[in-house]
């Protein structure tokens, strides 16, 4: 029979996709589970597998057309359906010959109300639905506890869903790329005996009339057992399902490295290569370099050199992008106040506690955390700068709770710390070290990406002096820190006199919106800012 696969829905907010890429053509095989074609929304690129097994029959929608959830996408001629059939056939055979019990497996359906219900768990405050995107195991597989049974795909996230209890599969409820509110039966797993179940259907061997016997020759010499060979592309199928436990971005990452798949070994959850094990191998691959030869660095021109000279389409992130950036400066009257800042006195309590902050709390210390315990006091004070616009009404915020920007391959993103000013330098730097990489990694939870009061940029990180950086909405202000340099300044000494010394400096770009924030509260609110970081007085924090 047929089988129509439709554009999945894969965010609460997410209501089109476009299809980027056709992994497989028409008249081509696929197997369960296998990536059939990638699709891109303003959230994720992502592929998406194949529901069930058989022949591509026609692809309906073109690369590059944009389509809403529920559109179909192809049309599967599913070689399974016959086998199906045959079933039925197989349970007359199975009064006589016990073996083939197994086989009436489809009688889940009553074994289910034995066993316990996988629901759609609720994965964030905001999150109210996920779309199935892979089952990890298959009915009548065994698993064990907290093993991964399924993915799950949100508007913010993709996750696995591990099983709560140990046991068998008996039925899966919801199918591959379906979309369930939270709560919703997934799956049911129970005890491997259960299936013997299916000892009642014996009872209606007496049923089966006599005269259905000769059918049942017609089903000894069953070539429909041809399927079996059928499944003998399964060791190929073996490469294949390595191939889709990965994301697309590691797919991505292995190509531009020149790094074969099938030869790592993942360190994710049972097994799965992360984005982590294709940097290692190419940093290991690049130490080795300079000893086979230099053509490694060669590399990176080449990637440059394939793209001058060519048009490249937008990806639809990318357009996402540039819509919420244009968005936000329609929005909101914006404009950027920018202060300069010594911070020598940070600079050198920094290198004279880094060695010892690292061994205590296991992650680096860098300038960021300064800078945000130093915002967080800032706020307390300025508390029109930590508000948000709803409506016309404006909500002056009871907590701190600071975004941090974080670069990623997929894009910008702003995880956020919550309660920030509740936290000292030790604890925002371990905050910030996870947010950062789990974001990376595409681990952080929907709830931990927004919430945000206020948001911190480091625009300094690849040496940029200052910038103006564009508000979140619905936030009113975002402070971009530049870079730290060293350079003349004129300074005045104990004595009231002036002079010049080498100082560690520092400008802080503050964009604000100016329905709210007017440029005189802006410009208190830096020099609060300015005080605090210039004063320099964070000993107890750092345990000196």
């Amino acid at each position: 029979m047929s089988y129509s696969v439709v554009m999945p829905a894969l965010g609460e907010s997410v209501t089109e996709g476009t299809v980027t890429r056709w992994l497989k053509q028409e008249g081509e095989s696929i197997a369960v589970d296998e990536p059939l074609l990638e699709v891109s929304t303003d959230k994720v690129d992502t592929e998406i597998p194949s529901p069930v097994a058989g022949v591509l029959k026609k692809i309906v929608v073109a690369i590059d057309q944009t389509v809403g959830v529920g559109v179909e996408l192809a049309i599967i001629e599913d070689g399974t359906a016959p086998v199906a059939v045959a079933a039925p056939v197989a349970a007359p055979v199975a009064a006589p010959v016990a073996a083939p019990a197994p086989v009436a497996a489809p009688a889940a359906a009553p074994v289910a109300t034995s066993g316990t219900a996988i629901t759609m768990p609720a994965l964030g405050e905001s999150v109210t639905e996920g779309t199935v995107t892979r089952w990890l195991k298959n009915i009548g597989d065994t698993i064990a506890l907290d093993e991964p049974l399924l993915e799950v795909s949100t508007d913010k996230v993709d996750t696995e869903i591990p099983s709560p209890v140990a046991g068998t599969l008996l039925s899966i409820v919801v199918n591959v790329d379906q979309t369930v509110p939270v709560g919703a039966t997934l799956a049911t797993v129970g005890v491997a005996g259960a299936l013997a179940a299916p000892a009642p259907v014996v009872a209606q061997a007496p049923v089966a009339p006599a005269p259905v016997a000769p059918p049942a020759p017609v089903a000894t010499p069953a070539p429909v057992a041809a399927p079996a060979p059928v499944a003998a592309p399964a060791p190929v199928a073996a490469p294949l399902s390595e191939d889709s436990y990965v994301t697309p971005l590691v797919r991505k990452l292995a190509q531009e490295h020149g790094i074969d798949l099938t030869s790592l070994t993942g360190s994710g959850v049972g097994g799965r290569i992360r984005k982590q094990d294709i940097l290692e191998e190419a940093e290991r691959r690049r130490s080795a370099a300079p000893v086979a030869s230099p053509s490694a660095p060669a590399s990176t021109p080449v990637v440059e050199g394939e793209l001058r000279g060519t048009i490249v389409p937008m990806t639809r992130l990318r357009k996402v992008i540039a819509s919420r950036m244009v968005e936000s400066l329609q929005t909101s009257a914006q404009l950027t106040t920018v202060i300069e800042v010594d911070v020598t006195k940070i600079a050198r309590l920094r290198d004279k506690a880094k060695a010892q902050f690292e061994t205590r709390e296991g992650v680096k210390l860098s300038f960021m955390p300064f800078f945000a315990v130093a915002v967080c006091e800032a706020l307390r004070s300025h508390p029109v700068i930590n508000s948000s616009v709803d409506g016309e009404n404006i909500v002056y915020h009871a907590t701190e709770n600071l975004g941090i920007a974080v670069d990623t391959p997929r894009g910008l993103l702003v995880p956020v710390i919550r309660d920030a000013g509740q936290l000292n330098i030790g604890g925002i730097a371990r905050s910030v070290a996870d947010l950062a990489d789990r974001t990376r990694d595409n681990k952080v939870s929907p709830d931990e990406l927004g919430g945000g009061t206020f948001t911190l940029t480091n625009t300094g990180s690849r040496g940029a002096l200052f910038d103006t950086p564009i508000i979140n909405q619905p936030q009113v202000a975002i402070l971009g820190t530049g870079a730290v340099v060293k350079r003349p300044v004129v300074v005045k000494d104990e004595d009231g006199g002036e002079t010049i010394a080498i100082r560690s400096m520092i400008y802080l770009a503050l964009s604000y919106d100016h329905r709210i924030v007017d440029g005189a509260e802006a410009a208190r609110f830096l020099v609060t800012l300015k005080s605090r970081l210039e004063e320099g007085r964070f000993e107890s924090d750092l345990g000196l």
